[in-house]
């Protein structure tokens, strides 16, 4: 932190500043939350903006889909599907995990080479994945402390997710070989595959799992969601929850792709090289995961196996091709940006929420003889009141995205960073 300016920060959290934009590389720098970096051979140190651009990238596209001016006019790629099969919105989340997983492997890497001892590495592990899903509790019960409304709280979440699938993924592989982690990422898919479609669902009058896919709230998941957690799901079923205990499970196989596609990225092979085997890594994931949707439908809500693999062939595909643009061919002019995005992911995540909460529900002001929510007035006269309802719906959505660029422009210049 800066002396004499105010920290972006909270309980259990600290900032630090950030490096300068250039080839000139801070080897202290933190994983999957912080700046990625790339720990390379002893003779040169490399920069992969590439990383952080896309990062930055799922960061505003998460404000972008997570905040329209109306839920009832958005435009179709702009929202989840409805169940099977996916939307460019479906892929937000998971590239997201898939760039934990990467960072997460380079910077553990480096960490130990500086001298860090499992012991050490472990502990930042545990507190790191404890803060994030504490970030994303107090989000949850906002502007509320937590035992005033833990009665009807979503205790899932985003965060929650964000935060137990980096400290597992991290964890199992700390000290695995590259063998074991596949042999770890298999066992994940194929067991939540067969537990899925093999398993009876309690209450379901002895239905197999496999005939049960259709009906969100009759699927296995959806019981487990029950079971442990009812009374504290997503409001927009409370029978189950996107973000629930057994879909958490393949989520933690998305991030270890991750840390696969980062143990290829960390060699020493030529960038072409280690774009070459990226992209094609990831178009036979991409390929995989669609042939699997035959019978294990692509499905965001209950994170199927065959969508791990289609999600993380995607992610891989368009990292290859955004590094290829940045840091094969230096075409960095529209970069910064989302450079900005993805180097302060967690005060976007955090921030943005607590102001969506604000705007869409506690903040009610007088408007046409009755109390509405300050954004419903923002979007109808800002808005709404000149074009269409999509494209009002759509302008709104980047005017917050712009909002928080702004934001975290600010910080930027300012060298303020949220580390945790």
């Amino acid at each position: 932190m800066l002396p004499g300016t105010t920290p972006v920060a909270a309980a259990g959290a600290s900032t630090r500043s950030a490096p300068a934009l250039d080839p000139a590389l801070d080897p202290a720098l933190d994983p999957a939350l912080d700046p990625a970096y790339l720990a390379a051979p002893p003779a040169q140190r490399e920069r992969l903006v590439s990383l952080d651009v896309f990062r930055g990238l799922s960061v505003a596209g998460m404000l972008l889909v997570n905040n329209p001016g109306s839920w009832s006019a958005i435009y179709p790629p702009l929202g989840h599907a409805a169940w099977h099969g996916w939307t460019p919105t479906d892929l937000i989340f998971p590239f997201f995990l898939f760039i934990v997983g990467i960072t997460t492997h380079l910077s553990l890497t480096t960490r130990r080479a500086r001298g860090d001892d499992d012991a050490a590495l472990r502990r930042q592990i545990v507190r790191r994945g404890a803060l994030i899903v504490l970030f994303g509790f107090l989000v949850a019960t906002f502007p509320y402390t937590p035992l005033s409304r833990f009665a009807n709280v979503r205790i899932p979440g985003v965060l929650q997710r964000i935060g137990i699938v980096y400290a597992c993924a991290a964890l199992l592989t700390l000290r695995t070989t590259l063998k074991q982690q596949v042999v770890i990422v298999v066992v994940l898919l194929y067991g939540y595959w067969f537990a899925m479609t093999l398993i009876p669902v309690p209450g379901a009058g002895g239905g197999i799992g496999a005939n049960l896919l259709d009906e969100p709230s009759r699927t296995l998941a959806a019981w487990v969601d029950r079971a442990l957690l009812n009374g504290h799901l997503w409001s927009g079923s409370r029978t189950w929850d996107p973000e629930g205990p057994l879909s958490t499970i393949p989520a933690i196989g998305t991030a270890m792709l991750g840390v696969l596609a980062g143990r290829w990225i960390g060699t020493d092979r030529p960038l072409h090289a280690r774009l070459s085997g990226l992209f094609a890594a990831g178009a036979l994931a991409l390929v995989a995961g669609l042939m699997w949707h035959w019978s294990f439908p692509i499905n965001k809500g209950l994170w199927t196996s065959s969508y791990v693999l289609f999600s993380a062939g995607m992610a891989a595909v368009t990292l290859a091709t955004v590094t290829w643009i940045i840091d094969a061919n230096g075409v960095t002019w529209w970069t910064r940006p989302l450079v900005i995005y993805g180097m302060n992911p967690m005060v976007a995540f955090v921030g943005s929420g607590i102001m969506a909460r604000i705007i869409y529900s506690l903040w009610k002001v007088e408007y046409a003889g009755s109390s509405v929510p300050v954004q419903a007035v923002l979007y109808q006269s800002a808005f709404a009141s000149w074009l269409d309802p999509r494209n009002a719906s759509l302008a709104f959505a980047l005017a917050f995205v712009l909002l928080w660029y702004g934001i975290l422009w600010a910080l930027w210049r300012q060298k303020l960073f949220l580390k945790i």
